[in-house]
């Protein structure tokens, strides 16, 4: 048997087979002269230094039956590292090894299974495991029964699928024979010594260890050999649901990397998918008992490679302008921040807009082909420059039939197909084809027309904004796709000036273009009102989404940020998203990026943003501590100047009978007043005297009465107040972006985050993807909506 332990500590997949019947005719012989491309010996024998150590079981015990090991199917994460090889769950383990079983492991026709909630396909035969829903390359697939760990190593690595034969060979005939004290010596000089059921031990050959180590003793430190799955330390995943409740779109921001570790949107998005699913078994524990709750389908939007790829050329173009000084840092403002002056850029722009379109179009597709009975709702979620992207397309989307259907079946309206009927029909403004038939007046010449000139003919502002808007975007996006050509999408390319007889260059479709960019620039800017011109960069035709998206969620976002820049002082409160009716602004309060956006909607008032509550159900510790002592600290400055204004109050009022009543136990004074009026045996001086000690008495104790009055009505009145608010709490309404709720959602900081801000600024950017508290406001909205009761954990 032969095998190269490489650089990674693993073992060639190369390894002759075991004949079983020849070990069971001869089960112990003497290592001798044989060949070294023979089977590997069988030695009753081990060597005198390891046998004597390792004895742990009573041999004269009667030995178990042998039993067939159940393998386990693990794969390796990437395709070029196989250092890491991580188990598939039970699920999809039952499902490959039951397709090998069926088809066996001869030529012929390729078995895929799908596997990890169908976004991967493994091709049985091939041992490879594809990606469904990105790019990715194929990555290596293990049948493992057998496991190895180093003295140095942190878990088992599986041996491959010959090696693992042949050992579980030569254990099946120690079992049966009960001969165990056994070495197995391949080819290559490596070692293996069966010493008894629980102790097997792997020795490397002494040429093949670093030359580096110090002492022998290093060199011929074993490895610990296991057999079956169920004997290592591995976290087996239990799978997931195969039932998909809700799809979510998620779109990076700038840069190919997503977090301080620098991993890649798939990366952050396969954890976030991961956080909900623990979620879901917490918080929705009932309702996954009782069938109602399956899961949520998280799939990345990628348009960084598409911008910075070979198609645009950006990247050559920058690095040729770029100064050679300080490289990485140049690299990194290439590569990252770039980004958003290329979503400035009107040509990059439409790139940007047309990848993330197009992607979200052709991964909703693919699933739903994947999933066909898949009848749930879709969201879309972008962080950073993503969820202006999102917001921008959002904005931009048509809500009709004939947009819808013209965006499923992949045709496009074209102007010189439809009449100055047909487009006032459209338009629902047939009421207006006399009057500018009247003008002779057809599509072209409406298209140069403007708004003042629809005016002169008595159009109202409504319908003549509504008309104008739409026969100038599909002008624009006409001429834009007959001078594109064959361009691939995305790329377009400025318009060449032509030359008439004069020699003066002219192009009437720039200048149309022109006019109507600044006509739009204008109304975009301003008129708000007139919102379904869109807010978006000037001339860039916004393609539309293949559905209509329930819920839009935004991660650290500059989207008001950039709505200010652009000139948006206010948002409509009755302004809406087109097709999605649902919009959240989630950020952690030291996002050096995001912005907030309800004071947009509604001026007047200053609303505090809503905290997310933490995913155990309570408030951090921290903030719990700086609410109490803020409330404490409130009340007893309240306290103070309560009874400081009672007193100066009361010390201007001079006659008595102002004087509150004391309480009765402290009028004994009064009491032995009555008393001694009463009393007939003591003289009119001693009266007298009586009744001036006893109006001292009321004037000396009467502060402490009237505070002591004063207080008890204070917190009687609090606590009512608290009672009364806490009974009815009117709802605010923000405008109609999220249906009339708050949009505004604010993360809780870490009690570390507290100390120090701008030490944690750029963590907190980036800390979305790995947060409980954002996934758990995802699904709760998610489930909200389905009907499905929200479980708060036990503590």
């Amino acid at each position: 048997m032969s095998h190269i332990p490489g650089e990674e500590g693993g073992l060639s997949e190369a390894a002759p087979e075991v004949n079983n019947q020849d070990l069971l005719d001869k089960p112990a012989q003497k290592t001798g002269n044989a060949p070294e491309d023979q089977v590997p010996h069988v030695v009753d024998e081990a060597s005198p230094s390891s046998t004597s150590s390792f004895e742990l079981l009573d041999m004269d015990s009667a030995p178990a039956p042998y039993r067939e090991v159940q393998p386990h199917w693990f794969f390796c994460p990437r395709g070029d590292d196989n250092t890491t090889w991580l188990p598939f769950s039970r699920d999809d383990s039952d499902k490959l090894e039951n397709a090998l079983n069926t088809v066996g492991d001869k030529d012929g026709d390729e078995v895929v299974i799908a596997v990890d909630g169908e976004r991967y396909d493994v091709h049985v035969r091939e041992r490879k495991r594809y990606a469904v829903y990105w790019e990715q390359g194929p990555t290596e697939v293990r049948r493992c029964s057998w496991f190895y760990k180093g003295d140095k190593d942190t878990k088992f690595m599986p041996y491959p699928e010959d090696f693992c034969k042949c050992l579980e060979e030569a254990y099946m005939v120690a079992v049966t024979l009960n001969e165990w004290k056994t070495k197995l010596e391949f080819p290559s000089g490596e070692t293996v010594i069966l010493h008894n059921p629980k102790l097997i031990m792997q020795y490397q050959p002494i040429g093949l260890q670093d030359e580096w180590q110090s002492s022998p003793s290093e060199q011929t430190r074993p490895r610990t050999v296991k057999r079956g799955v169920c004997n290592i330390n591995v976290e087996i995943p239990e799978g997931e649901p195969e039932k998909v409740d809700h799809l979510v779109f998620m779109v990076h921001g700038i840069g190919p990397a997503c977090d301080l570790r620098f991993r890649s949107i798939i990366q952050c998005v396969n954890d976030f998918r991961s956080a909900s699913l623990s979620l879901l078994g917490s918080h929705y524990k009932r309702a996954q008992q009782d069938g109602q709750v399956g899961r949520v389908e998280f799939l990345p939007v990628n348009w960084h490679t598409a911008l910075h790829g070979d198609a645009t050329g950006v990247d050559e173009d920058i690095q040729r302008i770029t100064l050679p000084s300080i490289s990485r840092l140049r690299h990194f403002t290439n590569d990252t921040l770039l980004d958003l002056f290329f979503y400035n850029s009107p040509t990059y722009c439409q790139t940007i807009v047309d990848t993330v379109a197009s992607e979200i179009n052709k991964l909703h597709t693919l699933f739903k082909q994947r999933h066909s009975g898949f009848n749930g709702a879709i969201s879309v979620v972008g962080h950073s420059l993503g969820s202006l992207i999102l917001f921008d397309l959002l904005t931009n989307q048509r809500n009709g039939s004939n947009a819808r259907q013209g965006v499923l079946s992949g045709e496009s309206f074209h102007m010189h197909h439809d009449t100055l009927q047909d487009t006032l029909t459209r338009l629902g403004l047939q009421q207006y084809l006399d009057t500018l038939q009247a003008e002779n007046l057809d599509l072209e010449s409406l298209a140069l027309c403007q708004d003042c000139d629809l005016k002169d003919l008595g159009i109202p502002l409504g319908p003549r904004k509504k008309l104008l808007n739409y026969v100038r975007n599909k002008w624009l996006s006409e001429d834009s796709k007959n001078r594109a050509g064959r361009l691939p999408p995305g790329i377009q390319v400025q318009p060449e000036s032509s030359s008439d007889q004069d020699g003066n260059q002219s192009s009437a479709a720039s200048k149309r273009r022109a006019h109507f960019h600044r006509a739009q620039s204008v109304t975009s800017a301003v008129e708000y009102e007139y919102f379904d011109v869109g807010i978006g960069q000037v001339s860039i035709n916004y393609p539309q989404l293949a559905f209509h998206p329930q819920t839009f969620f935004a991660f650290g976002s500059p989207i008001g940020m950039f709505l200010t820049v652009r000139g948006l002082k206010h948002i409509d409160p009755n302004y809406s998203f087109p097709t999605c009716k649902s919009f959240y602004n989630i950020y952690h309060p030291f996002d050096p990026v995001a912005y907030r956006i309800e004071p947009m909607i509604v001026t007047e008032v200053d609303l505090e943003p809503m905290l997310i509550p933490h995913h155990k159900g309570r408030k951090r510790m921290h903030l719990e501590l700086k609410d109490s002592l803020t409330r404490m600290s409130m009340d007893l400055k309240n306290n103070v100047f309560g009874s400081l204004r009672t007193a100066w109050q009361s010390f201007s009022r001079i006659p008595v009978a102002a004087l509150p009543p004391l309480d009765e136990a402290n009028t004994t004074i009064e009491n032995d007043l009555q008393e001694s009026q009463a009393s007939a045996a003591v003289s009119a001086s001693a009266k007298r005297e009586e009744q001036r000690a006893d109006f001292w008495t009321k004037v000396l104790e009467w502060p402490r009465a009237l505070h002591k009055h004063n207080l008890q009505g204070t917190c009687e009145e609090a606590e009512s107040s608290e009672s009364a608010e806490q009974r009815e709490q009117p709802e605010i309404k923000v405008g109609m972006l999220n249906e009339g709720r708050r949009i505004d959602y604010v993360l809780q900081e870490k009690p570390i985050e507290s100390f120090n801000e701008y030490l944690f600024a750029i963590q907190s950017h980036l800390c979305y993807w790995e947060s409980e508290d954002t996934a758990l406001l995802l699904l709760k909205e998610i489930y909200d909506k389905l009907g499905v009761a929200f479980e708060q954990p036990q503590q």
